[in-house]
């Protein structure tokens, strides 16, 4: 098993930007696929982003390519998104999710792809 705890959220003005760390309890963090996923208020939870286990594979939801990224650092057991040009729309309680038992190069985009969840972070943004 793994726990997940989110970290680096927080109210910032359109146009700024946040990194949100995620940090995995466990010797076998390097084998886990992980990714973001988003829950604005009223709204069904939504994929942003994930990376494969090996890391050389990433993919984002259309509306933040090219202003966020993924990334992790397996001997720290953290994954990270860096967010850029934050927009109102951004606005949502942020979980990062993990699962293993996958290829090198396969991600999920369903919730139901991924076993453990953190309990998520606040990001605000203001227009």
């Amino acid at each position: 098993q793994v726990q997940l705890v989110e970290s680096g959220g927080g109210l910032v003005q359109a146009g700024g930007s946040l990194r949100l760390s995620c940090a995995a309890s466990g010797r076998t963090f390097s084998l886990y696929t992980m990714a973001w996923f988003r829950q604005a208020p009223g709204k069904e939870r939504d994929f942003v982003a994930a990376i494969s286990w090996s890391g050389g594979n990433t993919y984002y939801v259309d509306s933040v390519k090219g202003r966020f990224t993924i990334s992790r650092d397996n001997a720290k057991n953290t994954m990270y998104l860096q967010m850029n040009s934050l927009k109102p729309e951004d606005t949502a309680v942020y979980r990062c999710a993990a699962t293993t038992g996958h290829s090198s190069w396969w991600y999920g985009r369903s919730s139901a792809d991924y076993d453990y969840w953190g309990r998520g972070t606040q990001v605000t943004v203001s227009s």
